[in-house]
């Protein structure tokens, strides 16, 4: 299965999250045999698309799609002499995402078969409230109680966010620590405790900050704490553990096995959630989970982002020992994915997601996607 073609697609609007508006990159690889194998990463698709174009594409054509591990090798050391923790590897992500997809659909089996098969039937989800019903920082109960009546039954805010970019993370007053809290005192008044919630923080905080934050939220019996302090200071983490009895989370920002080892050798976190479309790929999410499984740590994959990692992340939760619970967000599934792609993936009216026996990852983008003005398609080799 040589491959003959790539193709990149920039879809320039994307989503909006916390940053702001964010564009999505796929990569199709093609093979001799016809089959098409499909990737992605976000948010960043320009510099990730070059990356693809000037440094990985030339090295992939002609070559077997089926040796994805050699690839994958090939393709980290053209770009390891430079620095790879960045574009390089979200590039490196979106092309494993369709080599995995293509040995699926050579193979005729779906990729969580190919991973080692099923661990579940069903998978667990908790909702991202980028919502698009309501704003958990003004109505969290209604929101909860909505959630709930879809049968999810573990949801994510991030209340503290707007006082941290305030504030630069340096400090948080009492009287601010107070209205943070809200939306979490709605939320258990709301429906008690028949609704986990996990909090996120994306790095804004000092450790005293984070200390006193977390010692405020003891009392509600949150899920997690995720990302209080930036990702690259382990030793502050340490200390933060030592302060809460809350699980840490660390980090969808974390690239490859290497990175991740820091965290399970130094016990630095609780639970894990690598993206698949920034930590390598399927590729190198599974060996990030078996190697935290030798630490029974278990695992929450990030999926925040588009279509395909969405499908990934299904694969990859269907087949995995350690999984914990999946990232989704019912906005995504629900209405930002239509009209682009094939399988949304949306939720069983039990809450939990399943996965169809498709061969490779079940999913195809729309062929109205290369008609969209908002989509620039390039080819390799010209």
């Amino acid at each position: 299965m040589i491959i003959t073609k790539i193709e990149t697609i920039v879809l320039a609007r994307g989503i909006k999250v916390h940053a702001g508006e964010i564009s999505w990159l796929w990569v199709r690889i093609h093979t001799d045999t016809g089959l098409v194998g499909l990737g992605e990463t976000y948010p960043a698709a320009e510099s990730c698309e070059a990356v693809v174009r000037t440094q990985l594409a030339p090295l992939l054509l002609g070559r077997d799609a089926r040796e994805i591990d050699r690839l994958w090798n090939d393709m980290f050391l053209a770009v390891a002499y430079h620095g790879w923790a960045g574009a390089e590897l979200r590039a490196i992500s979106a092309i494993d995402l369709a080599l995995w997809d293509l040995l699926g659909k050579y193979t005729g089996q779906p990729v969580y078969q190919l991973l080692g098969g099923k661990s579940r039937e069903a998978i667990r989800t908790y909702n991202t409230c980028y919502d698009h019903i309501h704003d958990f920082n003004t109505a969290a109960d209604l929101l909860a109680r909505d959630l709930l009546a879809q049968n999810i039954r573990a949801m994510k805010i991030w209340p503290f966010d707007a006082v941290g970019v305030k504030n630069g993370g340096q400090f948080i007053t009492g009287g601010e620590l107070e209205a943070c809290l809200a939306p979490i005192r709605k939320i258990r008044d709301a429906v008690g405790s028949d609704i986990e919630i996990a909090m996120e923080f994306h790095g804004y905080w000092n450790v005293p900050s984070a200390i006193k934050i977390a010692h405020a939220l003891e009392p509600y019996g949150v899920m997690w704490l995720e990302e209080m302090l930036p990702q690259d200071n382990l030793a502050a983490y340490r200390t933060l553990k030592q302060e809460t009895a809350t699980p840490l989370i660390l980090s969808e920002r974390l690239m490859t096995r290497w990175q991740f080892r820091e965290v399970l050798e130094q016990g630095t976190a609780q639970i894990i959630n690598p993206d698949l479309c920034w930590c390598g790929g399927l590729s190198e999410a599974k060996k990030i989970a078996t190697m935290a499984e030798t630490y029974y740590v278990p695992v929450a994959p990030h999926n925040c982002g588009g279509p395909v990692l969405h499908a990934a992340s299904l694969h990859l939760a269907l087949n995995l020992p350690n999984l914990f619970i999946l990232e989704s967000v019912r906005r995504h599934y629900l209405k930002e994915y239509q009209g682009l792609v094939s399988f949304m993936g949306a939720i069983d009216p039990d809450g939990q997601f399943r996965v169809p026996a498709t061969p490779g990852l079940g999913i195809e983008l729309d062929p109205a996607v290369f008609r969209r003005a908002d989509v620039r398609v390039r080819t390799m080799p010209h």
